[in-house]
């Protein structure tokens, strides 16, 4: 299964909205791939701004491919990728 980018934002806004008690729609997500740094992101919820990391990345895959779509995945078993956009491949 191969998630898109967009994918990968809605499972970081739905990861993010549960933890600090917000809705989905009032967080805001930015993904970025940098070579020293890898996959990292910020995240805009509740007035406040945060930096992610790839391993923050993979957790709120690995949550929303559950919810989404019954697949208990692992971070073994996702991998990130880049081409003209950020990618999630799950493997099941």
């Amino acid at each position: 299964m191969v998630l898109s980018m967009d994918e990968i934002i809605n499972a970081i806004c739905i990861h993010t909205a549960e933890r600090t008690g917000l809705r989905p729609t009032d967080v805001q997500v930015e993904l970025s791939w940098d070579e020293d740094t890898g996959y990292t992101g910020e995240i805009w919820a509740g007035g406040r701004s945060r930096y992610i990391v790839e391993s923050n990345i993979l957790e709120a895959i690995m949550q929303y491919v559950y919810k989404e779509y019954g697949i208990r995945a692992f971070r073994d078993d996702i991998t990130l990728d880049l081409d003209e956009e950020i990618t999630a491949l799950v493997r099941q």
